[in-house]
């Protein structure tokens, strides 16, 4: 084993935790075949096969589990060598290793863009992704900071809202109800929904929504694009619930209207969570401040809410 490296036990890591040497590659930004041999230079270091396939499946052998426990203990030592020489650095110079859920990617890299214009030499390692991968990236220790809709309840940490986070329902500017004011949840019996998929946090929070109101949609799609979702009512074929900060431009061009439901919009709140026992390398620290004294301010302009609440009133 002398020989292996700490990219090999990355890879195998990777590969371990989704059982897929497809995904892994994904994940990685590597062809497949790379990060097959990158396994398979491991497997020859350590002696023994660590992956064993039946069917079209891959599972863990006995020598690939204890393979795993080492590796998550050696990357993770990597890890905080690397936070302990950041803290020397202070700011200037230091990582930001951050994960967002994919409905801020139509905002966050704007607030990152502001921050690292204040802070020379700050490099970011970001990770759009819903909202079950950024928790268990956060349970893993893997990033510094999560920026979620809910925070997760089975978890030690550390939660603080830093801008408020509207969600609204929308429609094609044609649709029949496009111009009514004060529409009843009775009067959607019979639409079509356009919805994220289960898990997500637009699509939890919908489903609060609706049942403390007693209402059951009509779902017609289930879909993990914001982006497709968004064409799809477009086009007309159904409409959709969505946060209003995915939607601002659309508003702006005239190609989406939010409709006028009574009891809309739903506020709810954008956290930046981590760890509690986290100690916060200074980088990360001083993002945490910036989001908690001017990331609602900074939102509301950059996504230009202030002229989409002109569209959707403030109820």
């Amino acid at each position: 084993m002398k020989n292996a490296t700490l990219r090999q036990l990355k890879v195998f890591e990777t590969v371990a935790r989704h059982l897929s040497f497809s995904r892994a590659a994904e994940e990685l930004h590597l062809t497949q075949p790379a990060v097959s041999i990158q396994v398979g230079q491991l497997a020859d270091h350590a002696g023994l096969p660590l992956f064993e396939q039946l069917g079209r499946k891959i599972y863990l052998t006995p020598a690939g589990r204890e393979m795993l426990r080492y590796s998550r203990s050696i990357i993770q030592q990597f890890k905080e060598a690397e936070e302990a020489l950041a803290g020397l650095k202070g700011i200037r110079g230091g990582k930001l290793n951050i994960a967002v859920i994919s409905a801020g990617d139509y905002f966050f890299p704007r607030l990152l863009a502001e921050f690292c214009s204040r802070h020379q030499d700050v490099s970011v390692e970001l990770g759009v992704n819903n909202r079950e991968e950024v928790v268990r990236l956060l349970a893993e220790n893997t990033i510094d900071l999560a920026i979620i809709m809910r925070p997760p309840q089975d978890m030690d940490i550390v939660a603080e809202t830093f801008a408020p986070l509207p969600q609204v329902i929308i429609a094609a500017p044609e649709h029949r109800l496009a111009k009514r004011r004060r529409i009843t949840m009775t009067a959607l019996e019979n639409e079509a929904f356009i919805v994220r998929e289960r898990g997500s946090d637009t699509r939890i929070s919908m489903d609060e929504v609706f049942a403390e109101r007693g209402f059951r949609p009509r779902i017609a799609m289930e879909i993990k694009s914001f982006e497709t979702i968004k064409q799809a009512v477009i086009a007309g074929m159904g409409i959709s619930f969505m946060s209003a900060h995915t939607i601002s431009l659309e508003l702006q061009v005239g190609r989406l209207v939010v409709l006028d439901i009574a009891g809309f919009p739903v506020m709810r709140s954008w956290h930046v969570v981590h760890r509690r026992n986290k100690r916060l390398p200074p980088v990360a620290a001083a993002f945490k401040t910036f989001l908690l004294e001017e990331g609602a301010t900074l939102l509301n302009k950059m996504a230009g809410l202030r002229s989409a609440r002109r569209k959707i009133g403030k109820k």
